[in-house]
């Protein structure tokens, strides 16, 4: 009886142990062990990002500035009524003498000054600035359509004098002494067109010079 009672206090034994600390199960022999990383849901095998956060992209420079000249609202009649877009006139540059400009249309503003910049960085321009000044080297006129653009060099000091298309791409090309005059047609977008025209037809300070005999 006295061996009957000992064993049966060494099983009670055993079950407290069992209750209060539970064993681990053992992973079978053909189960791969399971590791203690902890990582996101199942299928991202990304693993964990270095650092915990992402690089801040807001603050790097950008290669060119860009300005909104003009957005107009159009209307295109269907047979199920009519659809409405915006197309929006955009200007870029890096005030070192390049420039360029696009027009993007959209159903949505946002989309269209987007579609536009990505547009006028495939279009850029290049400008000759003579150093004394940042001004153009000789006068111009820019002609498109019925649209025609006087640009007119000026002393160190004057700033820019030109409406807002011409200004827009004035100054993002880094011109900084400037008189102009637009006559005729007053689209935006005759007169930048023009405004481009006129400023690649300049020629450098030292083509003038031999132009003129003076070298």
């Amino acid at each position: 009886m006295e061996e009957e009672k000992k064993i049966v206090g060494v099983e009670a034994d055993d079950a407290k142990v069992t209750a209060e600390s539970p064993v681990e199960a053992k992973p079978d022999a053909g189960q791969a062990p399971r590791s203690n990383d902890r990582r996101g849901p199942r299928g991202d095998r990304r693993g964990p990002r270095q650092g915990g956060k992402r690089p801040d992209r807001r603050n790097e420079p950008k290669e060119f500035d860009d300005r909104v000249v003009f957005i107009n609202r159009v209307s295109k009649t269907v047979k199920g009524g009519r659809r409405m877009k915006f197309t929006a006139l955009v200007a870029i540059g890096d005030h070192k003498g390049r420039y360029g400009f696009a027009v993007g249309k959209a159903a949505e503003v946002p989309d269209a000054i987007k579609k536009a910049t990505e547009a006028a960085k495939k279009n850029i321009h290049k400008l000759h600035l003579v150093k004394k000044g940042a001004t153009l080297s000789h006068e111009v006129i820019g002609k498109f359509g019925a649209c025609n653009v006087y640009l007119k060099p000026a002393p160190e000091g004057t700033g820019i004098i030109a409406g807002g298309p011409v200004r827009a791409i004035l100054e993002l090309a880094g011109v900084q002494n400037v008189c102009s005059k637009v006559y005729g047609s007053r689209a935006a977008i005759n007169i930048v067109r023009a405004t481009s025209q006129g400023l690649d037809n300049l020629k450098s300070y030292k083509e003038m010079k031999i132009l003129r005999g003076k070298e």
